[in-house]
């Protein structure tokens, strides 16, 4: 007769060893869908901080943010004094910013998706994730890797022919515990390295546990990177699809 000792031993090994299946059967999409829904969640609230590193200066702009589901996003400049009450939104493919310092509403085009957000190393397309990192590429694992103390997933992301995307390529690791993207390089279309994205601070933020700093380094300029903090954060909040409007971004606060 088998001892209870035995049997819970036995009993822990099969759990363990079906998590592994499970993680090991998981596809490259379904792990890049999985990271993506616990960085956005259904919707979100929170303050952040960007601080733009140059060889000679450093500033910091302090935002507000909202989002609802991949189509809503909403960016309210809170500092500093000079950029104060800019707004950015974007609703499904379109992307707005109003500027009250002269009262007027800016509609930003496509091509426009790949230009510096607010002189930063991020494009507009890294702050509202105008283009899916789930729908408008294929996904390939390539295996697992750990970087800085993390084991992650390596995948390789290709876009669509048709996919209104900016990158060429993207390799991303995302953590095996925890779904955190940990690190992106980003390829233009010659498959030249542009930019590094590496997450750093693992610290828990509403409901999950999240990295709460970003670094974005561009490639071959030594002294330049920014680095955005997320503050606080709230997830799965009641939004209204009306906040997301042009009319809203005049009233926001």
């Amino acid at each position: 007769m088998k001892s209870i000792v035995t049997i819970i031993l036995t009993a822990a090994i099969t759990i363990m060893a079906t998590m592994q299946v499970s993680s090991q059967e998981m596809t490259a999409k379904e792990i890049i869908d999985k990271a993506d829904k616990k960085n956005r969640g259904l919707s979100s609230k929170g303050t952040m901080s960007m601080t733009i590193v140059r060889p000679s200066w450093e500033r910091t702009i302090v935002m507000k943010n909202w989002s609802k589901g991949d189509e809503n996003f909403m960016i309210y400049i809170t500092e500093p004094a000079k950029e104060k009450g800019q707004v950015f939104l974007k609703v499904g493919k379109e992307m707005w910013n109003y500027v009250p310092t002269i009262s007027r509403m800016i509609k930003i085009p496509p091509s426009m998706m790949m230009q510096s957000w607010m002189g930063s190393d991020f494009t507009n397309d890294d702050l509202v994730k105008q283009s899916s990192i789930v729908v408008d590429y294929t996904h390939t694992l390539l295996g697992q890797e750990v970087v800085n103390g993390q084991n992650c997933y390596i995948i390789e992301l290709i876009p669509l022919p048709e996919a209104p995307v900016v990158w060429g390529k993207i390799t991303s690791w995302v953590t095996t515990e925890g779904f955190n993207v940990w690190k992106n390089e980003f390829f233009d279309e010659d498959g030249f390295l542009q930019n590094t994205e590496n997450a750093y601070d693992l610290k828990e933020m509403g409901d999950r546990i999240i990295p709460t700093r970003i670094e974005m380094i561009p490639a071959e300029e030594d002294g330049k990177k920014t680095v955005l903090e997320i503050l606080d954060s709230e997830y799965n909040i009641d939004i209204k699809d009306s906040f997301f409007s042009k009319q809203n971004m005049k009233k926001v606060r």
